[in-house]
């Protein structure tokens, strides 16, 4: 099993490389971290790429995904004089001034095969869950049964994972959430994004959406540009 953490940012002013190599240095710069088995860095897409849900809003300035084998190692990047803690305002002032943590949460991974796998640079759909499940056991057991099963018929489709919540510690500043799902499929490019998103494949997801267990709270659609910094 393994285990990914999520922090979303958000700054008062970017600087003109933030999509550029800030991404790369930035990844090269938390492959440092003890432990890490894979670093994503994600930036937003043109807000004009077309997907399936344009009006989503309060896409981050910047994400970072970090994934270790056991969640004690992430616990003590994230301890107050951890080396994530110690490192973070050097991090941040790579891509612009201001940042700061917007969200965070640690959570439990699963992967699902695909025909192709991911390249260094790709583009990633992030989707969230904040709400609440009326049984959140049957809501997991319909969602991993069905959904990613529908996510590889995507065209192009080079990822698919799916995160669950579980309890863990940290002295990170910045706001903690505790959403009972995320998911993400991914792509060799924008243009690949969108062609999946807006295929006849997405009228199959809608459709297993609204046979979920009750829940509340909907969900939440992100395209960004991603760059990966350590791979397993």
């Amino acid at each position: 099993m393994r285990y990914c953490y999520f922090v979303y940012f958000e700054f008062d002013q970017l600087t003109q490389d933030s999509t550029g190599q800030a991404p790369v240095a930035m990844g090269q710069a938390l492959a440092r971290l003890k432990g890490l088995t894979q670093a994503l860095v994600h930036t937003p897409l043109p807000a004009d790429t077309p997907h399936a849900f344009p009006d989503d809003q309060n896409r981050p300035d910047l994400a970072w995904q970090l994934y270790a084998d056991q969640p004690e190692t992430m616990e003590a990047w994230l301890a107050p004089q951890g080396a994530l803690n110690q490192a973070l305002p050097e991090l941040l002032a790579m891509v612009g001034e201001g940042g700061q943590v917007v969200q965070q949460q640690l959570m439990l991974n699963r992967r699902f095969p695909t025909a192709q796998t991911a390249g260094i640079n790709s583009a990633t759909y992030l989707v969230h869950y904040p709400g609440q499940a009326q049984d959140l056991n049957a809501w997991n057991t319909h969602y991993l049964n069905h959904h990613p099963h529908i996510m590889q018929t995507f065209p192009g489709i080079e990822g698919i994972e799916i995160y669950t919540r579980l309890d863990w510690v940290g002295g990170l500043p910045g706001p903690r959430v505790d959403f009972m799902q995320r998911n993400k499929v991914v792509f060799a490019n924008a243009q690949a994004l969108s062609a999946a998103l807006l295929s006849p494949v997405i009228h199959d997801m809608r459709a297993d959406f609204h046979r979920f267990p009750p829940f509340s709270g909907g969900n939440v659609h992100h395209p960004m540009a991603t760059h990966a910094a350590v791979t397993p």
